[in-house]
């Protein structure tokens, strides 16, 4: 009888844990929307749109998703200042084909009217993506160009 009350507590805990551990691993990841949502949300709460063209058999693309999208730092800014939408080229052939891409990885912005900004094509890390992303947000792109706001900095 006392084995299975502490097999029944050990097995209560650890699911406590990892429901736990789930949420908290739910909030502290990017909130992706698809594109039809994403550029609708951007335009009615007045956020600027990244987008994310990717494929599942793009190297890259699985490297941005394992490494740049799970930075602490990305995560926030993204979450924050952005509608952020992923696009899988594969399967939204005609959205890719909207934005002529190619090639993959490929990272766009659009402003909150729904208007593109640009792109940036290119595996990137979280160090290279968070400069942009401020360049974007603070539309320092609309007084510089993006050397000079990195000299800026």
């Amino acid at each position: 009888m006392k084995n299975q009350v502490k097999i029944t507590l050990c097995m209560t805990a650890a699911l406590l844990i990892w429901a736990v551990a789930t949420a908290v691993t739910a909030a502290e990841q990017i909130k992706w929307y698809s594109h039809e949502e994403g550029t609708a949300l951007a335009v009615s709460e007045n956020k600027k749109a990244f987008i994310n063209f990717h494929a599942d058999w793009c190297k890259y693309c699985d490297t941005m998703d394992r490494k740049t999208f799970q930075d602490a730092g990305i995560i926030s800014y993204l979450n924050t200042y952005f509608i952020s939408i992923k696009v899988d080229v594969e399967r939204e052939k005609s959205v890719a084909k909207k934005y002529n891409i190619n090639p993959l990885p490929d990272c766009w912005f659009l402003s909150e009217k729904g208007e593109i900004i640009g792109n940036r094509p290119g595996y990137l890390t979280a160090e290279d993506l968070m400069p942009i992303l401020q360049f974007i947000k603070t539309d320092s792109f609309l007084n510089m160009n993006y050397q000079q706001f990195k000299e800026s900095l």
